[in-house]
């Protein structure tokens, strides 16, 4: 069973774990710093020309955004550790095993998210944008609007793909289960397809191309919330008989 903590020590191994997270982001925010020209060089290339900047202030404004996406990503599964250490002394030991598995998931779908969006749906969007000059204006792209368009297309995105590995720890500590989130499905569709037509082109395959996924991803979290559920259940029923 879990180890009972005084209120107090949990707060100090909150702080504590805080730090780490925070050491965490802002050392790899230096890092990445160090290696930003190259990060900026292999994203600048997908926009097809030479970007302009209105001053001295926008360089370092735009390798610090730079930095601070690569920071995040890195920081991800230092902070899914830390989370898991804090939530380990109420956690029994085949809990404790599983709940250690999340840590590579939320990287990996943190990962998988943003390349599907950079790779498919920020190229579509940014074409699909431009094209809308028809020639009527005289395009000059800063690197700071390129970049913080990019950013608010792909950073949303991946963070929703982490969605099935929240519900899957939350359905493993109670919080949620299959019945509350199957009740809440017309909601979170409708939520899920704003957020979809909100963030890409207004034109039918892009919508798709985007909800889809996102409905799949909610769909996919209901039917680990039911396995835990289960298995949950299981777990009680055999408990409870062995009391008798």
């Amino acid at each position: 069973m879990g180890q009972d903590m005084p209120f107090l020590e949990h707060l100090t191994d909150l702080r504590r774990r805080l730090m780490i997270v925070l050491g965490a982001f802002f050392g790899s925010l230096v890092l990445c710093f160090l290696f930003v020209d190259h990060i900026y060089q292999e994203l600048a290339r997908r926009s097809g020309e030479k970007l302009a900047i209105l001053g001295p202030g926008d360089i370092l404004s735009i390798y610090v955004k730079l930095s601070a996406v690569g920071a995040i990503a890195i920081t991800i599964p230092i902070a899914a550790y830390q989370i898991w250490r804090f939530v380990v002394p109420a956690l029994q030991e085949r809990e404790r095993t599983v709940a250690l598995m999340y840590i590579p998931a939320l990287f990996l779908l943190f990962l998988f998210g943003l390349s599907f969006s950079y790779f498919i749906l920020f190229p579509m969007t940014y074409a699909f944008v431009l094209g809308l000059s028809n020639g009527n204006f005289d395009l000059v792209i800063t690197a700071n609007d390129y970049f913080t368009f990019m950013f608010n297309l792909c950073l949303p995105f991946a963070l929703l793909f982490e969605l099935p590995v929240v519900v899957l720890f939350l359905s493993h500590l109670g919080i949620v289960n299959p019945h509350r989130l199957a009740k809440m499905r017309k909601p979170a569709y409708f939520v899920l397809a704003l957020v979809s037509i909100t963030i890409t082109p207004p034109d039918l395959l892009s919508d798709i191309l985007v909800i889809v996924p996102l409905l799949v991803l909610y769909e996919c979290s209901i039917g680990i919330s039911r396995v835990i559920h289960r298995k949950r259940e299981r777990e009680s029923e055999s408990s409870s008989q062995s009391m008798i």
